[in-house]
């Protein structure tokens, strides 16, 4: 199988440009090539060897070949049930379930995300890595991004700008809300002797999530939310911070009498993609344990607000 590659074709704009400064202009630093250099990986100019000094001309064929990834010897595939949503020679985007982990822990070391990737990139014979963008709680369902390879992990962090994801939520959250739309913006810290809790503090991260009414019911209110920044349980929080915690999250003051989990789903992911800057956008509908609860309440004729009233 092909390893992993990047090719341009050098436009008439570019002709006299050292290859070393072309590459640092599409993201890919000295330390980076390095790596790759010293760890198999090859520069190609026109099918040969090149090195960093070389001088571009217009119409040259410039090939970065990077090293075959191998999966850490920790990480064990795992047949694992897996809902692709999307999926390319670089990324991967899955629907992620309630109650699975993103990642093994010390405690959990099988039953995650992480070794379900593994097992499906080993089934498909993929020697790729396992390099997770979006990361969401264990008990969280929705959409998460994957990068097959190191490089593109590390363009959606240097290149965040240009790529710009966007996450949109759908969340029930217990009590009447009251407003139509909004912003939080308050600062998130580790709460005082907790290594899981956090809280709003002076001196915290900075944290800023959008939000909008969609209904409301006699017992909770559905939300739409777009963080705005990506600090840990921030949506949690942040609607505790307003009085309105989620339904079912029984960490940040929520009650299980609705659900057992937090009600919480990344329903919509949009990005440019970090190579062909085509946008993407991908929708995961709201699982079977919030769809019901909605489903109930509108059967009851419980509606109390939204949809335009």
């Amino acid at each position: 199988m092909e390893r992993f590659c990047l090719r341009w074709l050098i436009r008439p704009e570019e002709g006299g440009k050292k290859i070393q400064y072309f590459l640092r202009d599409h993201a890919i630093s000295r330390k980076a090539l390095r790596n790759l250099l010293n760890e198999g990986g090859a520069i190609l100019l026109n099918g040969q060897a090149a090195h960093l000094r070389d001088t571009l001309s217009p119409g040259d064929e410039l090939k970065l070949v990077f090293p075959v990834e191998r999966m850490s010897e920790n990480l064990v595939p795992e047949e694992l049930p897996l809902e692709v949503l999307y999926e390319d020679e670089v990324l991967l985007v899955v629907n992620k379930p309630a109650g699975m982990s993103t990642i093994p822990s010390r405690d959990q070391r099988s039953g995650t995300l992480a070794n379900a990737l593994a097992g499906y990139f080993k089934k498909k014979s993929l020697r790729c890595g396992c390099h997770i963008v979006t990361r969401l709680d264990r008990y969280t369902s929705g959409i998460c991004v994957v990068a097959k390879y190191r490089h593109i992990h590390h363009l959606f962090s240097t290149a965040a700008d240009r790529i710009r994801v966007v996450r949109e939520y759908e969340a029930f959250v217990e009590g009447i809300f009251r407003q139509e739309k909004g912003r939080v913006d308050a600062p998130i810290a580790r709460k005082p002797d907790s290594i899981i809790e956090r809280m709003v503090a002076e001196g915290g991260k900075t944290a800023r999530t959008r939000f909008e009414r969609i209904a409301v019911y006699p017992e909770f209110s559905h939300i739409r939310l777009w963080p705005e920044t990506g600090r840990t349980h921030q949506i949690r929080v942040h609607m505790a911070y307003l009085g309105y915690p989620l339904v079912g999250d029984d960490l940040y003051g929520g009650s299980k009498n609705l659900l057992s989990r937090q009600a919480l789903h990344c329903g919509k992911v949009s990005f440019k993609h970090p190579i062909t800057d085509e946008t993407i956008v991908v929708r995961a509908k709201l699982p079977d344990d919030m769809s019901e609860l909605i489903a109930s309440q509108e059967k009851a004729g419980n509606r109390l607000a939204g949809d335009g009233e």
